[in-house]
């Protein structure tokens, strides 16, 4: 099947439509504040949020950004009534177009283990789970969250 959507950053009219996509997939969590992310992704030249439209409405995004080194995607998001029609697969294509672009040859992203259905999805794009430990520490001194 051929999908094309027509790929673009993020602008000030799509934040409120993009946060509410976030919560309609379940991206959002209390400790994040959704408009701060695209905020801080929006700061600076090396992160972006990418949004993927079809017919005008918005049905897939990918936040993405690089520090120099290694590439990150976050809040990747396909509208729940439009999946499997290789939505995922472009928004993820366009993220990586986009950090290639930029000299990055490297993309790592986050999955929570009992996420089945989107590790699968990234093993189908290629993805290998890595070898590497995560470790994290709250700055601010609150008890860390699963």
């Amino acid at each position: 099947m051929s999908v094309s959507l027509t790929i673009d950053a993020i602008d000030d009219a799509d934040v409120e439509p993009v946060v509410a996509l976030w919560q309609r997939c379940g991206l959002t969590r209390p400790w994040n504040d959704p408009h701060a992310d695209i905020a801080l992704a929006r700061r600076r030249d090396n992160s972006t949020v990418l949004i993927g439209r079809d017919g005008g409405t918005i049905v897939a995004t990918a936040m993405v950004g690089h520090d120099g080194h290694r590439g990150w995607v976050y809040y990747v998001a396909v509208d729940p009534d439009g999946r499997k029609r290789g939505y995922g697969r472009v928004i993820m294509a366009a993220a990586e177009d986009w950090l290639r672009q930029a000299g990055i040859l490297k993309l790592q992203l986050l999955v929570r283990r009992e996420n089945a259905q989107a590790n699968a999805f990234y093993q189908s794009l290629g993805f290998e789970e890595s070898t590497s430990v995560m470790f994290q520490k709250w700055l601010d001194g609150r008890a860390s969250t699963t």
